[in-house]
């Protein structure tokens, strides 16, 4: 085959390891390339394309009795394809191509290897409950839904209601797919990972609330047939949870994925240049620097008035008012980035709303006191509506990459800029909210710190949300438990997403600091607007990839690996 040695080569560098015996297994090509995938064996870009189309379309499922199927048998039936597609895709020389091109034939790359692994490893059909929650009420704030989700759910933020005859009908298609997938649930779920198993009940169980109340909705309750669909569905999953219920006592064993298989998704899926130890050094230190940070920035401050929380309806509109202006006007007049007609709005859709004090959870403690420092982590909403405004040139990353891919670029990039935006000016007129910034730094970094030692087998999910309530300041980890069970059970489920948030800032502070550098040696001036702006236009792919991009200089990998 040809350039298999300059193809093999690039993939190791990449990659930051020596190739491991499972890394060249998944590695190996094929010498001699099927006739069924002949029409991939061009080496030009759109074969990348046309296989990359066809690769969409086999990663979803068949149906079984109008559901996708997660079946056993489906899945072996399906293996032959699968492994003409990945051959296919060997099959294609990138050498001379530019590199924009090059970092897509690698985002799909990463993909099937993100299908191989939850085919031999993940397989959150088998151990993982949570994976069969069909109706989802919102929009993620990444390009799509955290965590594994299967692939025939109802997306209820979709729908404007009173319904459409056109919309009408597409709601009953979708539902009707959740008796049908609860049904197969119960034979597909043959696993033992019992952390999974007994938290994710609970997402079982908030289906049948959520249907209920779809149901009672002055547009719906006068359908009967809508009715009788949710009904059904509701039945469907109540007994789906008293099924889970019974078989969760014989649940004994782990959930994480153990420290080889954590490293190998990261590098081989997520595309992420660190080992599971790489991870647990670079959180260790982040939640270090914040804690210190914040103790220094108190000490600063000691003199000042401290911030005082929005205490009623109004008093909340009104900062959250103020904050969206002067967020947007900052980035705006500062230069940051260029802002967006559509960037107000999405941002506006999101300000949130007055909690008692005694309710609050940890983001909207913050939020009370000033909302910038968590509306600086929603540059995932312009992200949104980019993609939406502004889809991307290339097929391969207009939509949302498989197996939350994206989670270093967007988690990351939402994290970094919180402190970016910070050192920036953004809190010039409010010293003490910088306090609130290392407060949240300080949290990512100790949750995800947790769900490592959790993935590890090391910890249950319970004792790392220990490490992720007890090192997070002020205990305003403590005053609402839901919030923690949701981060943990999300990141036990979701290999490398809850580290992502520091390890993805890590990453883009990197990619920042050696596009600074080139800008620099080139005797060109470093514009922060250009910088933002070159990191969007790339899309939502991983940093390593948007690194090499934005830089045109694969030398970061090596400098990491070293």
């Amino acid at each position: 085959m040809k350039t298999t040695t300059i193809i093999l080569s690039l993939l190791v560098i990449f990659l930051f390891s020596c190739q491991t015996e499972t890394k060249e297994k998944t590695l190996e090509t094929t010498k001699e390339i099927p006739a069924s995938i002949e029409s991939f064996t061009s080496n030009d870009y759109a074969s990348l394309v046309t296989l990359f189309k066809e690769w969409r379309t086999f990663e979803k499922p068949p149906l079984l009795d109008g559901a996708p199927d997660y079946t056993a048998e489906t899945f072996e039936k399906r293996i032959p394809k699968f492994k003409e597609l990945q051959s296919g895709l060997q099959s294609i020389d990138t050498t001379n191509w530019p590199i924009e091109h090059q970092v897509d034939w690698m985002i799909v790359w990463a993909e099937m290897n993100g299908y191989d692994f939850n085919h031999r490893i993940l397989q959150p059909w088998t151990r993982d409950p949570a994976f069969y929650k069909s109706v989802w009420s919102s929009r993620s704030d990444v390009p799509a839904h955290e965590g594994p989700t299967h692939h025939g759910t109802t997306e209820l933020w979709t729908y404007t209601f009173p319904l459409s005859i056109k919309e009408r009908e597409r709601l009953l298609t979708d539902l009707k797919i959740i008796t049908p997938l609860n049904k197969q649930a119960k034979k597909n779920l043959t696993g033992n990972a019992r952390d999974l198993w007994i938290t994710g009940i609970r997402d079982i169980q908030y289906q049948s609330v959520v249907l209920t109340n779809l149901k009672k909705q002055a547009a719906i309750k006068e359908d009967t047939a809508l009715v009788s669909v949710i009904d059904e569905a509701i039945a469907s999953t109540d007994d789906l949870v008293s099924w889970l219920q019974n078989q969760s006592k014989s649940k004994t064993g782990p959930s994480g994925i153990g420290k080889d298989n954590y490293t190998w998704y990261l590098q081989n899926v997520h595309l992420v240049p660190l080992t599971w130890d790489d991870e647990v050094m670079i959180l260790k230190r982040e939640l270090a620097r914040a804690w210190t940070s914040l103790k220094l920035e108190e000490h600063r401050n000691r003199k000042l008035p401290k911030l005082m929380d929005a205490n009623s309806p109004d008093a909340y509109n009104k900062m959250a008012d103020e904050a969206a202006n002067s967020l947007i006007t900052f980035l705006d007049q500062e230069e940051i980035v260029t802002v967006k007609p559509y960037f107000d709005p999405a941002l506006r859709e999101h300000l949130g709303a007055f909690i008692p004090k005694e309710k609050r959870n940890f983001f909207t403690i913050g939020e009370h006191y000033d909302p910038r420092p968590l509306y600086s982590h929603f540059y995932h909403w312009f992200e949104l509506a980019r993609m939406d405004n502004e889809p991307h040139k290339s097929e391969i990353r207009k939509g949302p990459l498989l197996y939350n891919i994206f989670d270093s670029r967007n988690e990351g990039t939402a994290t970094a800029v919180e402190e970016l935006f910070m050192q920036a000016g953004l809190y010039d007129d409010s010293p003490r909210t910088k306090e609130i910034v290392y407060i949240m730094i300080a949290q990512r970094a100790a949750r995800g710190l947790g769900s490592l030692y959790a993935h590890a087998n090391e910890m249950t999910m319970e004792e790392a949300g220990g490490i992720h309530s007890e090192y997070t300041p002020r205990g305003w980890m403590k005053t609402e438990k839901e919030l923690l069970i949701f981060e943990q059970h999300l990141y036990l489920r979701q290999p490398g997403y809850g580290t992502s948030y520091i390890t993805g800032k890590y990453l883009l502070e990197n990619a920042f600091a050696d596009y600074a550098r080139i800008q620099e040696l080139q005797n060109k001036p470093f514009i922060l607007k250009d910088f933002f702006d070159t990191l969007n236009s790339i899309g939502n792919i991983p940093v390593s990839l948007t690194h090499w991009q934005m830089t045109g200089s694969k030398n970061h990998l090596e400098i990491i690996t070293d």
